[in-house]
């Protein structure tokens, strides 16, 4: 009997993993931020401390990716499953330990959404020559960003509770995870075609066959793997670190400038569509550029958008450093990670993306947690968190330079 056919295609489904593990997952919690100051009491301070947590898992998530011998489609399902119920815990808990675990068991299924999505998808489209259709993929976490972000305008505006917020966005991520099931269900290799009238004996060798191939396919996957490439994985490192601030506090920095809920809400759903927008964009530049150099010049035009709001306090700044970071962070993600499949190969792929994306989450934890302690130890502002930022993203563009001009 013929396979069903796909009812979502594969750039579409993968669009919506990382929606639902990168919009929701993950970020989510920028938008929601102001809601559960307004309603909690929720200070900046400890704001930073629940994105901490969730960096934190992230960083754990991504490190046992290099232990575990899952499958990324079994990574996928299982990261997918976890954000839904994260999310909707976030909704029925009301203390802060609890709020600190599930931040924390939400970036470690999101780490594994993202390296199994990338693993995958990135996989099947170079085998099928459609490697320009990854931009649609990682559209997905712009896209879940704006859908997250329009999401809590509308409900801010319905006088909707931070508590409710939570359990609707986790709906929703219920829905994409229904649709993003096509990557499980129909990208699995199928098996073998049986004989029609396979004797005794080789029915036996076969048997024996099938239960041995796997343990030599891990010894030699062992054998065979490359090395890390540890200059890809210092630079998205310091990446991790720059972003993050303006990631974090977009819409609080807003709510601060602008009393009008619908319009400091802005920030975020436009940070989201500037991010959906670019990767589709960044797929074609390809054609005249190399990937080294698009990753050099998204992250010095990041760093203008990390600077502006500490330079100038309006809404203006704001918007800037959405469309700036908004419209970078996920083209160097995108590019970042096809760069560590084309630099140690298929066999090796997994494993150095699953590097890059704890060098990420390292990056972008020390973010939060060295604002937090300048601020409570020196009384430094963010501005000085968001300066220090900018130097390292712009430092951090040189090697990324002279690691693409060493591989040509």
């Amino acid at each position: 009997m013929l396979p069903r056919p796909s009812r979502i295609p594969l750039p579409l489904a993968g669009l919506l993993a990382l929606a639902v593990a990168m919009g929701i997952g993950r970020f989510a919690f920028t938008p929601v931020l102001p809601m559960m100051q307004a309603d909690l009491g929720l200070s900046l301070v400890q704001g930073s401390w629940l994105a901490s947590a969730n960096y934190l898992g992230y960083l754990l998530g991504a490190l046992l990716v290099t232990h575990l011998s899952w499958s990324p489609a079994t990574l996928l399902r299982l990261g997918l499953w976890m954000v839904v119920l994260m999310t909707a815990a976030m909704g029925l808990d009301s203390h802060w330990l609890g709020w600190l675990s599930w931040r924390l068991l939400a970036g470690v299924a999101s780490a594994w959404v993202l390296i199994g999505t990338s693993a995958l998808c990135i996989a099947r489209l170079n085998a099928t020559g459609q490697t320009e259709r990854s931009g649609v993929v990682f559209a997905g976490v712009g896209c879940g960003i704006a859908f997250a972000g329009l999401a809590c305008m509308g409900l801010t505006l319905a006088g909707t509770t931070a508590s409710q917020a939570w359990l609707w966005l986790a709906v929703a991520a219920l829905g994409g995870l229904m649709g993003a099931s096509t990557l499980w269900r129909t990208l699995d290799p199928a098996p073998a075609p049986k004989p029609a009238c396979p004797d005794a004996a080789d029915a036996e060798s076969a048997a024996a066959a099938r239960t041995a191939a796997p343990a030599r396919a891990s010894e030699a996957s062992a054998r065979t793997a490359p090395p890390l490439h540890w200059g890809l994985i210092l630079c998205y490192g310091v990446y991790g670190f720059g972003y993050i601030l303006p990631a974090t506090f977009l819409p609080a920095q807003a709510r601060l400038l602008v009393p009008e809920p619908w319009l400091f809400s802005l920030a975020w759903p436009v940070f989201g569509l500037a991010g959906a927008v670019s990767t589709v964009m960044a797929s074609r530049l390809t054609r005249r550029y190399t990937r080294p150099q698009i990753w050099a010049g998204a992250q010095a035009v990041m760093a203008v958008g990390v600077l502006a709001p500490a330079v100038w306090h309006a809404l203006p700044a704001i918007l800037l450093a959405a469309c700036c970071v908004g419209s970078t962070f996920m083209v160097i993600t995108m590019v970042g990670l096809q760069e560590a499949q084309a630099a140690v190969g298929q066999a090796g792929a997994k494993r150095q993306m699953a590097a890059m994306t704890a060098s990420f989450a390292l990056g972008q934890l020390i973010g939060p947690i060295f604002f937090s302690l300048t601020h409570a130890w020196f009384g430094a502002s963010l501005e000085f968190a968001l300066v220090l930022g900018t130097l390292g993203l712009l430092a951090g563009a040189v090697p990324i330079l002279r690691l693409g001009q060493s591989a040509r």
